[in-house]
């Protein structure tokens, strides 16, 4: 129905505001920067046994910069029939099940939809198989791509002994280890080939079946979980987190939704949290992470940021951790003093986005809560004198994310501006539009 009473301009800004809202609830596992973005789990029958056959299941982390940390990921499925897990190299399940219909040695699992978990590191060497035992850890594709594979070994049971017998389990999840990834349907490939450790024979799957996962930001955390703050050389205003960025303090019936960092009792707090939510510091913007992006010098060719990650969270730290950020100077940066950088080109020839990540043993470990608890790096950018300026705001980043999720920014009308932009700032594009919206509602009762 066509809403005749809408001029077309306020149409057109309406249109703009509800499309970027919808940008903001999507819960689809679309990432803009990283389009190709996801977690492949492949199935290879190797072969097969007198009730069913021994499959290897790979994960390749295909994500640039989204990694699992500990406590690691755990993946469960629906069997299609009957099928048991007779035994497992590599991995284990979280529970039996009932196996009392079988005599002598019982299953691994009788599970109709089991759960496996990767073993752990100092595992034995003949309950192994290439890729395991990481407690669960996988790196993310751009950190550390021989780290973002891991594997494990079953042998099932009451299953097909044939390509035509054999049904693809069923409603495939993956954790990691909370909820956030989202799986399609099992769907039969072309066999893998597997080259042999001497390069001169290649063997073949018997059959092979994938399942992709991709991550929602939206189904992982019930908000935010980082911010940004802003300050610069040339302006004495610090742009703080936006107000309840992440989450809002409670009253005071409400316990255990933050800590005060200068309470005597904070130890006693700390150890007495067994949840796997955060403990954060209270602050206005209640974040575990927040990102502070100083413009710190001007020379005459280059320029220069000062970037510090602080971590509230007072029950976590972030080992491996990464950050992303998209700022049009990433096309020439000239050095990074203390972190590892990358350059991320999600939309092929534009460069403006890049990932940074701690030195091994150095800064890769960001500590929990506390004086230790966080790092930092200088990035020095060459100017281009075409695009280069300090005005409107155009030294801050446009986004950031950190450890795969994005970071509440401040809004763009809050940025520290130069002295000489006087007092009257320009008005911004959110408010141009919820100018007009009220002004639409106005019309439509009049």
């Amino acid at each position: 129905m066509e809403l005749s009473f809408i001029p077309k301009s306020t149409s057109c800004i309406l249109f703009l505001f509800l499309l970027s809202c919808t940008c903001f609830i999507s819960t689809d596992g679309y990432d803009i920067l990283d389009p190709n973005g996801n977690i492949t789990i492949k199935w290879d029958i190797i072969s097969w046994t007198p009730d069913g056959y021994v499959a290897v299941v790979t994960m390749n982390n295909f994500q640039q910069y989204r990694h699992i940390a500990t406590p690691g990921w755990s993946l469960g499925w629906t069997w299609a029939k009957k099928e048991i897990i007779w035994s497992m190299m590599g991995g284990e399940a979280t529970e039996q099940g009932d196996c009392s219909k079988f005599k002598g040695t019982p299953p691994h699992c009788c599970k109709k939809n089991p759960t496996i978990v990767d073993l752990l590191p100092g595992t034995p060497s003949n309950q192994q198989v290439a890729n395991c035992c990481k407690g669960g850890v996988l790196s993310s594709w751009a950190q550390d791509q021989a780290n973002a594979v891991s594997s494990f070994q079953v042998s099932v049971g009451r299953a097909g002994t044939t390509n035509k017998t054999v049904k693809v389990p069923k409603n495939f999840t993956l954790k990691a280890p909370g909820p956030g990834y989202t799986c399609s349907p099992a769907k039969i490939v072309k066999p893998s080939l597997f080259i042999q450790a001497d390069k001169r024979r290649v063997t073949q799957a018997l059959m092979t079946w994938n399942v992709t996962c991709t991550y929602s930001q939206f189904l992982a955390h019930k908000g935010p979980t980082c911010c940004v703050s802003l300050s610069s050389f040339y302006n004495d205003t610090i742009v703080p987190c936006p107000t309840c960025a992440c989450n809002c303090q409670g009253n005071s019936s409400q316990t255990g939704t933050c800590v005060n960092g200068n309470t005597p009792h904070l130890a006693s707090v700390v150890s007495g949290n067994n949840n796997l939510a955060p403990l954060v510091q209270c602050t206005s913007h209640m974040c575990p992470v927040r990102i502070h992006w100083h413009v710190k010098l001007n020379y005459v060719e280059y320029w220069r940021v000062k970037v510090t990650i602080t971590n509230f969270n007072y029950v976590k730290n972030y080992s491996d951790w990464n950050m992303v950020v998209q700022h049009p100077n990433f096309d020439n940066v000239t050095q990074l003093f203390s972190f590892n950088y990358k350059s991320l080109t999600p939309y092929e020839n534009i460069n403006d986005t890049a990932m940074l990540w701690g030195v091994k043993f150095y800064n890769d470990f960001l500590s929990q809560a506390g004086s230790l608890g966080n790092v930092q790096s200088e990035i020095l950018f060459k100017k281009d004198k075409s695009t280069f300026t300090f005005d409107k705001g155009w030294a801050f980043p446009q986004r950031i994310y950190f450890n795969g999720d994005n970071c509440v920014m401040p809004p763009p009308d809050a940025y520290p501006w130069l002295p000489n932009a006087g007092s009257r700032r320009e008005v911004s594009l959110l408010s141009l539009v919820m100018s007009s919206l009220a002004a639409l509602v106005f019309h439509a009762y009049v």
